[in-house]
């Protein structure tokens, strides 16, 4: 697996699979480049897709210094480096939509089309998930977060018929201080001013029942961002982009390969 060395001395690992222009794939927080198993052959045939694992998972290091989505913004900025790419369609969801904000922020010149999946500008403006919620992912048992968590990922349909293992549940082989630090990082995003200036493409998209993530996120982040696209998928939950693969994929392939 290749990796490159960010200026603070951190080996980021990255994988890049099939052919085409450039596509950087996000995943959530808390999670490696396996977030995308489900769905990234959708992409592969049309684009070479780029992942990284986050500082703090899969084969990356996992430093015990501060995280932030403007350091794992940075540590994008350092795989495409490495990569000889210029410019690219970055594609984040959850967490990985708030380091693709940074992202375009930081390096609009290397952003070419963005797309915003299940995710929020963060700070005081985004909109917090609900206190049962948090209450249920803060169970005492891990048994009973987990289900919590699977069930605000997918439907009670989709889960009676795919039990998993679900790559999107978090990196079981992440370092207390490194969850910690995702955490940190995730809750203390805040890309409220930088969305005005995004000139870029932009496409929001968001499951219509999505607790884990409000879906009042995604109406905030297209009425913030230039003529950004809005598509909310009915009935979908926080995983939208695995569960309902059939009908995210095709927009964002539509979104990027198509006129606009």
């Amino acid at each position: 697996m290749p990796y490159v060395m960010t200026p603070d001395e951190v080996r980021i690992a990255y994988q890049v699979r099939g052919q085409g222009p450039p596509l950087v794939l996000l995943a959530g927080q808390a999670n490696n480049h396996r977030w995308w198993d489900g769905v990234r052959a959708d992409f592969t045939a049309a684009h070479t897709t780029i992942t990284l694992d986050y500082r703090g998972t899969g084969g990356s290091d996992a430093p015990h210094t501060p995280y932030s989505t403007g350091r794992f913004a940075q540590d994008v900025r350092c795989v495409l480096d490495d990569l000889g790419i210029g410019r690219a369609d970055v594609y984040g969801t959850s967490m990985g939509g708030r380091v693709a904000q940074e992202l375009i922020a930081r390096h609009p010149e290397r952003v070419r089309a963005l797309v915003l999946g299940c995710t929020s500008p963060g700070g005081r403006n985004g909109i917090e998930r609900g206190d049962d919620v948090r209450r249920s992912l803060a169970a005492e048992e891990p048994a009973e977060a987990r289900r919590a968590l699977r069930e605000l990922m997918y439907t009670p349909a989709w889960l009676s018929t795919h039990p998993g293992p679900h790559h999107t549940l978090g990196d079981p082989g992440m370092l207390p201080h490194a969850r910690r630090g995702h955490l940190a990082a995730s809750s203390a995003h805040d890309a409220w001013d930088s969305l005005p200036h995004v000139q870029a493409p932009t496409l929001v998209l968001h499951g219509g029942d999505d607790l884990l993530n409000p879906t009042a996120n995604a109406h905030l982040l297209a009425e913030r961002i230039p003529g950004a696209r809005l598509h909310i998928i009915p009935g979908a939950r926080h995983a939208y982009f695995e569960e309902f693969r059939t009908i995210a994929s095709p927009l964002v392939l539509d979104f990027l390969d198509g006129p606009r």
